[in-house]
């Protein structure tokens, strides 16, 4: 950092913070996250946040086409974790839901993501995890600030 360090730019925080996010890649990559991909795990987020939206809905958030987020959905219901319903005002329209089991999936995933970060968090002096804390709560808040305003939903809102 520079000379500044004691009130860092959003630039000096940025390459840490991408690492630090890499980082959990590698330590999250400890637990599995089969029988599920990256790409409908997203998908399994977004339901959790926004029950009931539409395939077009989905397909914005995902940053996809509704074919490539409808074959997505395809798999996840084929393995129980989302459910597809008409939508109360047009039965052509169908509505997805994480299923019960989903929720499930996603109950247990975090668990073993938080128990793979365990071991390096009690690696760290007690005020430096009081330090971390506090940090990770405002950029928790200020993301999913960011992410509402924009009309999408992140794949990690609440963990």
């Amino acid at each position: 950092m520079t000379s500044s360090s004691a009130r860092p730019r959003p630039h000096e925080v940025a390459p840490v913070t991408a690492q630090a996010a890499e980082l959990l890649e590698v330590l999250w990559g400890r637990a599995s996250t089969a029988p599920v991909s990256a790409s409908q795990l997203r998908v399994l987020f977004v339901l959790e946040h926004q029950e009931g939206i539409n395939l077009r809905t989905l397909a914005d958030a995902l940053g996809s086409t509704p074919p490539s987020t409808s074959r997505l959905c395809d798999r996840l219901q084929a393995v129980g974790f989302v459910e597809r319903r008409p939508g109360a005002t047009s039965r052509r329209e169908v509505r997805l839901y994480l299923s019960r089991r989903g929720r499930t999936f996603l109950g247990d995933l975090r668990s073993r993501r938080e128990r793979a970060l365990e071991s390096v968090l009690e690696q760290m002096p007690a005020a430096r995890r009081t330090q971390l804390l506090q940090g990770l709560v405002a950029f928790c808040a200020a993301a999913a600030e960011e992410i509402h305003e924009d009309g999408t939903v992140a794949g990690a809102a609440t963990a």
